[in-house]
This record gives C-alpha cells, structure tokens and sequence, in this order.
C-alpha cells in the first residue's frame, strides 16, 4: 500500500492522481442521469469519464483527459438546470484529477447540488464517503471529516 498523501499537496504523484480518479469518475457517473435530463444527446460527459479511465490505465495521457475536462465545464455552461449544471461540473472536477488530485476535493459539494432532494443527495454523499480509497478519505474530505460509521443513508 501506499503512503498516505499530503493533503497539503494538490498536485500529488501521478500514480496517486490514476489511483484517486477511478473513484472520482465513479462518483461522476453515478451522476450523469441528472444532466442526461437536461441533454440527452450531449456526449462529453461520457467521452470526458471514458478518458479518465483510460488515464487511469495509462492509455491516456494528462493533457488529453485535462482538454475533456474542460468540456465538461463547457457542457455546464451549455445546460439549462442548475442540477445538469452542478452535474457537468462535478464531472468537470472529477476528470481535472488527471492533472491536479486537489479537484477530487470538489465532487462532493457538486454532487450535493446535483441532488437537490435531500434523500437523494444524502445517500449519494454517504455512499461517495464509504466508497473513496481509505488511503485518500483525509485527503479529500479533511482532517476534521466525520467518519463513514457517523453518517447514515435516509431509510428506504
């Protein structure tokens, strides 16, 4: 296993960066239902969480998966909803990991305005807490972050 990263680092080592964004798209596509309802037939969420993966194997390298980040902010820009919006922009954020970890930092609270319901976006935020890499939990959620045990899903 590795060390665990410096949170005061927002680059972090590559291998961290391949490591954290197989989460980070996980979270983003769990996400794309919401701008899908807004633009169906928009592909760059898609392409943009395709590119990570591929990033995350080595098959892509940072400034093509960067260059599909930036469409997914574009795509925000382009979506009529405020849930689309934030949904383009977490995607936005979770793909930026390929260049700088310190976006993975920024799904949460996206993800959050994505779901405005709030049992929706509460189960989303407890499965996106039990779910990151114990390793990056500090890093992404801080020092002072409650512990997955303290959080609990909306009854179903």
């Amino acid at each position: 296993m590795s060390a665990l990263p410096d949170p005061a680092d927002a680059t972090l080592p590559e291998a961290d960066r391949r490591e954290l964004i197989v989460w980070t798209a996980a979270c983003a596509t769990r996400l794309l239902p919401v701008f899908a309802e807004d633009r169906p037939d928009d592909p760059r969420l898609r392409d943009a969480l395709d590119g990570a993966l591929a990033f995350s194997r080595g098959e892509l390298g940072v400034g093509a998966v960067r260059e599909l980040a930036f469409g997914c902010h574009a795509a925000a820009r382009d979506a009529a909803s405020t849930a689309a919006t934030a949904a383009a922009r977490a995607c936005g954020q979770a793909v930026a990991v390929a260049h700088m970890a310190g976006h993975s930092r920024h799904v949460p609270a996206y993800a959050a305005k994505a779901l405005p319901a709030r049992d929706l976006r509460d189960a989303e935020l407890v499965w996106q807490r039990s779910t990151v890499p114990a390793r990056f939990a500090v890093y992404v959620y801080g020092p002072r972050a409650r512990p997955v045990a303290t959080l609990t899903a909306p009854d179903d």
